[in-house]
C-alpha cells in the first residue's frame, strides 16, 4: 500500500467527494502504511468523525492519535474519540491560549483558540522529543527556532507570548525521501524541514502535507518559503487548511488536498 493518506477532515471538500461530507475550518488526516494507521489531528468538533463513517472508515482500531498542537481547530474533536485512544502530542497541548491584540501597551484577549479537554479519557503519551510510531513513522517532538513568532497569548494575567511550542508533526520515512505531515506550520516550513532532516539523518524531502500557514504571510515570507522549496525541491507539495490563496499563488506547483480525498505516495 505504500503510504496513504485520507482527508477526513479540511476547509473545504473534494472535487469528487460524497455531497454527505461536512466541512470545517480545521484538519484531520487518517494517515496509513502497511502496518501502521494514525490519525493526525480530530479538526475542531466530531465532524471528522461522521465523516470517517460515512467513508466506510473505522477509526477504532488505529495505530494512534498524533496532535499537531493545541488550537480547537486541531484538537476539538478529541472528546468523539474512544475511550482508552493512544495519544501522542506535546505536554503543553491543553495550555488555555487566546488571540490577542496590543494597542498603546495594553494587550487585549480576542478569541480562545484552545479548547476543553478532559485528556484523562485517554492513554496520553506526552513528549518534547521525537518519538518513533511503528517502523516508518516519527512524532518530531519540538521543532527548534532561532527567533520564534507569537501568534498569540496564554491564558493568565502576565499576556505570556504564545509561539506554538507544543507544535510537532508527524513525518514518514519513505524510500523516496521523508513525508512531512503539517497541522498549521506555525513554526515555519523551513524550520520544519530541517529539523525533521536532523532528526532522520535522511536530507531528501519528498512530499510535504498539510497547513503551510501562509494565507496571512507577508511577501517576504511568502519569498523566502518559495526560494527554500525551490532549493530543496520536494517532488510534492499539498498544501490545504491554513496554507491559503496567497501560499497556492507563491508556490504554483502546489495541490490543495480536501475533505474526502485520497493522496498516496
Amino acid at each position: 500500500m505504500a503510504l496513504r493518506i485520507r482527508v477526513l477532515l479540511e476547509n473545504h471538500k473534494g472535487a469528487g467527494a460524497d455531497k454527505s461530507l461536512k466541512v470545517r475550518p480545521g484538519l484531520s488526516l487518517l494517515v496509513e502504511d502497511e502496518s501502521t494507521s494514525i490519525l493526525f489531528d480530530t479538526g475542531p468538533d466530531g465532524s471528522f468523525m461522521q465523516n470517517a463513517l460515512a467513508m466506510g472508515i473505522d477509526l477504532s482500531d488505529v495505530s494512534a492519535v498524533v496532535l499537531s498542537h493545541g488550537h480547537y481547530d486541531h484538537c476539538g474533536g478529541v472528546p468523539w474519540l474512544p475511550d482508552s485512544s493512544r495519544i501522542i502530542c506535546h505536554p503543553d497541548i491543553a495550555r488555555e491560549r487566546y488571540a490577542a491584540m496590543t494597542f498603546l501597551g495594553i494587550t487585549r484577549k480576542i478569541k480562545k483558540l484552545s479548547c476543553e479537554v478532559d485528556y484523562s479519557r485517554y492513554r496520553m503519551m506526552y513528549t518534547r522529543d521525537p518519538l518513533p510510531i511503528g517502523e516508518n513513522f516519527i512524532w518530531s517532538g519540538e521543532i527548534p527556532v532561532v527567533a520564534p513568532e507569537a501568534y498569540g497569548i496564554f491564558g493568565g494575567h502576565d499576556a505570556e507570548p504564545d509561539s506554538i511550542l507544543d507544535e510537532g508533526v508527524l513525518i514518514y520515512q519513505s524510500t523516496k525521501g521523508l513525508v512531512i505531515i503539517t497541522g498549521c506550520g506555525h513554526r515555519g516550513i523551513a524550520n520544519i524541514v530541517r529539523h525533521c532532516q536532523n532528526i532522520t539523518g535522511i536530507k531528501r524531502s519528498y512530499a510535504l502535507v498539510g497547513g503551510f500557514h501562509l494565507r496571512c504571510a507577508s511577501p517576504f515570507t511568502l519569498w523566502r518559503v518559495r526560494r527554500f522549496l525551490q532549493e530543496h525541491k520536494p517532488e510534492k507539495l499539498c498544501g490545504c487548511h491554513c496554507t491559503g490563496a496567497w501560499g497556492r499563488l507563491w508556490l504554483p506547483e502546489i495541490t490543495a488536498p480536501a475533505t474526502g480525498d485520497v493522496l498516496r505516495f
